[in-house]
C-alpha cells in the first residue's frame, strides 16, 4: 500500500506559476512505481496531466500542458513535483498525485494504471 500526500496548491493569477509536491511512503521498499499527476476541473471528469517513470528516465504530458508544466522526481526523497508555469484559468482544478505499479514497458497516463491516490490539492487560476 502506498500513501501519497500532495502540497503546494493555491490561488494564482493567469500567467503565474505554482509548484506541487507529492511525498510517497510505502512499506514495500523494493517495488518500483510510476508516478502521475491528474486533475479534475469543476464538473468534469478526472484527466491525466503528466507522468514520470519509476526511474525518472521517461516523462509524458497531456497536450494541454506541454511546454508549460514540468514533472520531476527525487527518488531519495520519494517525492515528485509538478512545476506549473504560464497558468491559465482552464488549469483550475483539484490536482491529484497517483502511483501505479510498473506493468508495461511504456509509461502510461491511463487512470486505470494508477491505483494509489492522494487526497488532492486545489489549484485556482484567476483571470
Amino acid at each position: 500500500q502506498v500513501q501519497l500526500v500532495e502540497s503546494g496548491g493555491g490561488v494564482v493569477q493567469a500567467g503565474g506559476s505554482l509548484r506541487l509536491s507529492c511525498a510517497r511512503s510505502t512499506r514495500s521498499r523494493n517495488i518500483p512505481y510510476n508516478m502521475g499527476w491528474f486533475r479534475q476541473p469543476p464538473g468534469k471528469e478526472r484527466e491525466s496531466v503528466a507522468a514520470i517513470s519509476w526511474n525518472g528516465e521517461s516523462t509524458s504530458y497531456a497536450d494541454s500542458v506541454k511546454g508549460r508544466f514540468t514533472i520531476s522526481g527525487d527518488n531519495a526523497k520519494k517525492t515528485i513535483y509538478l512545476q506549473m508555469d504560464n497558468l491559465k484559468p482552464e488549469d483550475t482544478a483539484v490536482y491529484f498525485c497517483a502511483a501505479g505499479r510498473v506493468t508495461r514497458s511504456l509509461l502510461s497516463r491511463e487512470l486505470s494504471d494508477y491505483n494509489s491516490w492522494g487526497q488532492g490539492t486545489q489549484v485556482t487560476v484567476s483571470s
